[in-house]
């Protein structure tokens, strides 16, 4: 069997910031923000060339190591075989281990430029088997769905593979993100998690949850009640305990606020401007606050002169 043609000409992929769990809905609710990565893929010749400016321009691998490029490998075998060469060139502006889906920025990129420089991709590689891939890469389905469909997803697995639904969140709804200095590591704040939890906690969660979907799409002045977790945010908390601080003090004062993915990042989700306005000054000099929209459009190929 003849192995895939490639395009000529370089693409480039723009992926949006994510944060998951929003509380209650633990590796299951996304969201798409505002905060892009870019990246430019060519095929070359031969070999493997990698340029990173931004964030993790000074730690990240240049070679077949870096996820991004680990991606574009795992996209390239389903898409029928590898090209000679690459030349991979990566804008970075989302932060590095904050809770806003860096790695799954650098997955969905990888396939979806992988899927546009081979011939005929989108047939051999179509977006569900996308979000497959980018499930088994990633491990939970959670940011790469919020990051694929874009707006407000619901994800699961069946069968050991990743599915999703897109919803609109509600327009009044304004993110704010309250990024730390410090990053903390996803696997450390997993580690703190129990095996089990109590039961009157599971069904707690479940409710919130149902009620976050409601909430994030319909009745923002539900959002307090629905952000409310007991399966995770406190068991993590003492790895940030400064996020732990600034959630329930902008809970105290009504603001819903929540560990953004596995933290140390909080999310803000305050329902009209004026209050987003007010709520990104109550975090202090530890913190960088960023006002962000949603995205609704997800990954997307965009052309080299696109404005940024």
């Amino acid at each position: 069997m003849a192995g895939p043609a490639f395009r000529a000409a370089a693409v480039r992929v723009r992926t949006p910031a994510t944060s998951a769990n929003l509380g209650p809905g633990f590796d299951t609710l996304g969201l798409a923000l505002g905060l892009y990565d870019d990246v430019v893929v060519r095929v070359a010749d031969s070999g493997l060339h990698v340029d990173i400016a931004g964030e993790g321009a000074d730690n990240l691998p240049r070679d077949e190591d870096h996820l991004l490029v680990r991606s574009l490998r795992s996209a390239f075998d389903l898409l029928g075989g590898q090209p000679r060469g690459l030349e991979v060139v990566c804008a970075n502006r989302i932060p590095h281990g904050r809770g806003l889906g860096s790695s799954s920025s650098a997955i969905c990129a990888g396939l979806m430029a992988a899927r546009a420089v081979t011939t005929g991709g989108e047939a051999r590689l179509d977006d569900t088997a996308l979000l497959e891939l980018a499930t088994e890469l990633e491990g939970h389905p959670d940011n790469v769905a919020a990051c694929l469909l874009g707006g407000f997803t619901l994800a699961w697995t069946e069968g050991g593979v990743g599915r999703a639904i897109r919803m609109a969140p509600a327009a009044s709804i304004q993110p704010v993100v309250f990024v730390p200095a410090r990053p903390l590591l996803t696997n450390t704040a997993r580690d703190l998690l129990p095996r089990t939890v109590p039961h009157v906690d599971a069904a707690f969660n479940a409710g919130r949850a149902a009620l976050l979907v409601e909430a994030l799409t319909r009745r923002p002045e539900l959002l307090l009640a629905a952000t409310e977790d007991r399966l995770h945010q406190e068991y993590r908390a003492p790895a940030m305990t400064e996020s732990a601080d600034l959630v329930a003090r902008l809970r105290a004062d009504g603001v819903p606020a929540v560990i953004s993915g596995a933290g140390p990042t909080v999310l803000a989700l305050p329902a009209d401007g004026g209050a987003a306005e007010k709520v990104a000054h109550l975090a202090g000099e530890h913190w960088t606050a960023n006002r962000l929209g949603f995205d609704t459009s997800g990954a997307s190929v965009l052309p080299l002169s696109s404005p940024e």
